[in-house]
């Protein structure tokens, strides 16, 4: 059986249009059109042909339906400037990513859901709100996606060719919730990335676009409150302060140097001139590009717990690609390349380098 719906979305996934798909598998675009219809199913040399341009495999195509996201249930900024093939590219990564969660839910005990919605609070107080429901204080968070985790958000990366994406969340079929992070960014930007998503998780999941210029603002706004907590800064008593003192403590939060100095102009502990001062400081410093001596990027404590447990079990992370019917590169993708890779000639296999992660706190995560 050929699936129709799994034809588009790998096109999309590839940033191709019919008229390119065409060119790359020598198939017209009659056909391919009539096939995304479901009006014809391509012979067996057609669908190698079409797996070969799409980069996936043949298998991929005779799955069941992969359900494609709605286009406003996700968060996108700037959705406007936005290219279609970009938007529908880092989608149908997104749908990717959730039939590998499906396909992972099968199999183990995942952190259950507690992301509340707050749509009538302002972000401040939303901010404040869940750092007390979660047991936060006002103390910086030391990890931002083991928190997410622990929590029941499921975190994948974004591929690198959607690097035109910065992040992306939704609340999949209106409940489970997912955030998808660009790897390309700082360790900063994307502890950032992953408050902002958040943000739109909290404040838009109930009859509100999670797009547009209010949502981002609102969002920006929560990702700042929520990573520098209004009492926690306070007591850092940083009014007014020196630059680099405001390079010491950025340290200390885990976040940039700018958004920290906005931070405080926007809780009045820095003048207007101080801040316009600083601000172009930090810019000629080159942290408006960057991060200089920045942290490590955070990757997915859950997913390497998942594939350390299936390596203990037998299972190579080839076999889960052939599983969720995808090649190995396209896997590691959406699981922060935590998958083991081969090298080139001498057929080892070899494993990324990972960050030291530990158990998420009184999260269990059993193999069924």
């Amino acid at each position: 059986m050929f699936t129709a719906s799994r034809l588009v979305l790998a096109r999309k996934r590839r940033r191709m249009t019919l008229a390119k798909l065409s060119q790359a598998s020598n198939i017209s675009v009659r056909s391919l059109t009539a096939f995304e219809n479901g009006h014809k199913s391509p012979s067996g040399d057609t669908l190698m042909s079409l797996a070969g341009a799409l980069e996936l495999p043949s298998t991929f195509f005779t799955a069941s339906d992969l359900a494609e996201i709605p286009v406003n249930e996700a968060s996108f900024r700037a959705l406007t400037k936005m290219s279609a093939l970009d938007r529908d590219s880092a989608l149908s990564a997104g749908s990717f990513a959730i039939a590998i969660n499906d396909w992972i839910e099968e199999r183990f005990d995942l952190p259950p859901v507690d992301v509340p919605t707050f749509p009538h609070l302002q972000p401040e107080e939303a901010a404040e709100l869940l750092r007390a429901r979660w047991g936060l204080g006002e103390a910086p968070i030391p990890h931002m996606i083991r928190l997410l985790e622990a929590h029941g958000i499921r975190v994948f990366s974004l591929a690198t060719d959607c690097s035109s994406v910065d992040a992306f969340s939704i609340r999949h079929r209106g409940k489970q919730p997912f955030i998808f992070l660009n790897t390309q960014k700082s360790g900063e930007r994307g502890r950032f990335d992953a408050a902002h998503e958040l943000g739109h998780l909290v404040l838009h999941s109930e009859h509100r676009i999670p797009h547009g210029p209010e949502a981002e603002k609102e969002a920006q706004h929560f990702a700042s409150a929520f990573l520098m907590p209004r009492a926690g800064i306070i007591a850092q008593d940083l009014h007014n302060t020196s630059l680099d003192r405001i390079l010491v403590a950025k340290k200390a939060w885990k976040v940039a140097a700018i958004a920290l100095t906005y931070r405080l102009h926007e809780l009045g502990l820095m003048s207007d001139w101080l801040y316009r001062v600083t601000a172009k400081q930090l810019a000629q410093m080159g942290y408006r590009r960057s991060e200089p001596g920045g942290i490590d990027r955070e990757s997915s404590h859950l997913l390497t717990k998942v594939f350390a447990g299936l390596r203990e079990n037998g299972i190579s992370a080839l076999q889960v690609a052939e599983a969720v019917d995808l090649t190995l590169d396209e896997l590691n993708k959406h699981i922060f390349g935590l998958a083991p890779i081969a090298l080139e000639g001498g057929g080892e296999l070899s494993s990324p380098i990972r960050p030291s992660l530990q158990l998420i706190e009184n999260k269990r995560l059993v193999g069924r």
